[in-house]
């Protein structure tokens, strides 16, 4: 596949995926989500590699998916070929929420390394990662119940910030900086800007000297436990719920998405993702 908004390098026995969209603050199109699935398994199938590091260009790590309207589907907008319900589950299902529970599914160990803004979509980029190291400056939020949506596709708030946490954060539509995000247990650390990609190389490296099948089975074992306490299951359901609420939206308000809110919510994003 030919990369336009992805770099893919192998630096010694890690390798680094790239997000390269910065002048649209790392927003996420169908085409820049197929980039990083490719380097996903390009880093996946190469047995050279050891530990994958995420990362992104720019200012922002992800201001999530992008909402320009942009996208296309044989020359066509998306909204103009996907225009059901049933058509809208199905395409999320497939081009969203299955990439993220596959890159978190990928073998190796892998490292988010996240700086500035990571917005809705942008926390299914880190999320899946099995560490994130964060710039001092880094902000994370959801605040698509501006869109009468219970959280973004990949709804792992829950364990990832913890319930209260989790129902602040969706509640008020606010953010939470890197260093309540380290509290609470999301990022592992939290450095300054200027150091982030030198910490998380250096971590990755030293995750990169221990065997090889130690780690997959040392990621399987606590994927495996958090699948046992539920993870995957509560993930597919709230899946569910999260459509329920896109089907409200068009019926309630016309049309998708309409809320009164999302226009602020927009304009706030581009003020802040630019």
């Amino acid at each position: 596949m030919q990369l336009d908004h992805v770099e893919y390098e192998v630096e010694g026995q890690v390798g680094v995926i790239t997000l390269n969209r910065p002048e649209a603050a790392n927003a996420q199109n169908m085409k820049v989500l197929m980039e990083l699935d490719s380097a996903w398994r390009r880093a996946d199938e190469d047995p050279g590699v050891k530990v994958i590091v995420l990362r992104s260009n720019g200012k922002h790590f992800s201001a999530g998916h992008d909402m320009t309207g942009s996208d296309t589907v044989a020359g066509k907008p998306i909204s103009d070929v996907i225009t059901t319900p049933e058509g809208h589950y199905d395409w999320e299902t497939r081009h969203y929420l299955h990439y993220a529970k596959s890159w978190r599914e990928v073998p190796k160990p892998s490292i988010a390394a996240v700086q500035g803004k990571c917005i809705a979509a942008g926390l299914m980029l880190c999320w899946p990662c099995d560490l994130i190291v964060a710039a001092d400056n880094a902000e994370f939020s959801d605040p698509v119940l501006y869109m009468g949506i219970c959280g973004v596709e990949l709804h792992a708030h829950t364990w990832e910030f913890g319930a209260r946490k989790a129902k602040e954060i969706l509640f008020t539509g606010g953010s939470i900086t890197a260093e309540e995000a380290r509290e609470v247990g999301m990022v592992n650390k939290v450095v300054p800007l200027d150091e982030l990609m030198t910490s998380t190389m250096a971590l990755a490296e030293r995750i990169a000297q221990q065997d090889a099948f130690a780690l997959r089975m040392a990621k399987r074992a606590v994927n495996h436990t958090l699948d046992i306490q539920g993870y995957t299951t509560a993930i597919d359901s709230i899946f569910d719920m999260h459509h329920f609420g896109h089907t409200r939206a068009r019926v309630v308000n016309d049309g998708y998405p309409s809320l009164a809110g999302l226009s602020s919510m927009k304009e706030k994003g581009k003020g802040e993702g630019q």
